[in-house]
């Protein structure tokens, strides 16, 4: 197949799928090897971005995804009304980046770095679709395991994990000494 009719097929299977598709699917899908079919995509994805689109394609992980450009928003909302937007409050964003950092992770471990329950900042983030059950851990009660999604990755314009921002030892003690004085004011009223 020539590469126009290629990247037809390409556009046609994230079109259609709506979520993120593996590139192996992908590879499989057009009789390619998984390298010619991301450098197939990642032109794609170039001229997109040249072009005056109203669509791009991301990556996340070894996925693409089709979605609509974010400078489209405006469009969109005069039809579809006003999409519900989530609000992320400090609370949630803590215990975000709390399962970001961590995964898989327990409530009972987020607790203990939180300092209080946290039943209620997870389950709004499994609500957002931001957080996802990853499993059990093997311990008694096999309390639930807790990690990121793809939607996590969307939110924040992150290709992978591994993206996420590292911080180096003196912001760490940094934050520990914060926590313990914070700590310490609890006590004292």
């Amino acid at each position: 197949m020539e590469i126009e009719k290629l990247q037809g097929a390409i556009e046609a299977i994230l079109f259609t799928m709506g979520d993120s598709v593996e590139v192996e699917k992908i590879a499989a899908a057009i009789g390619h090897d998984e390298e010619t079919t991301r450098k197939l995509i990642h032109n794609m994805m170039d001229r997109y971005e040249e072009e005056s689109r109203g669509i791009r394609i991301i990556e996340l992980d070894d996925s693409f995804q089709m979605c609509t450009k974010k400078e489209m928003y405006e469009y969109l909302i005069r039809v579809a009304k006003q999409p519900r937007r989530y609000v992320l409050t400090d609370v949630l964003l803590e215990t975000l980046s709390i399962i970001a950092y961590k995964q898989p992770v327990t409530k009972l471990e987020i607790e203990k770095i939180r300092g209080v329950k946290s039943d209620h900042a997870v389950n709004k983030l499994v609500e957002y679709g931001l957080v996802e059950e990853s499993g059990r851990l093997e311990a008694p009660g096999r309390p639930l395991l807790f990690g990121t999604t793809e939607e996590f990755l969307r939110r924040f314009s992150v290709h992978s994990l591994d993206e996420l921002p590292t911080l180096n030892e003196e912001q760490i003690e940094h934050f520990k000494e914060e926590a313990e004085d914070e700590a310490q004011l609890k006590l004292d009223i």
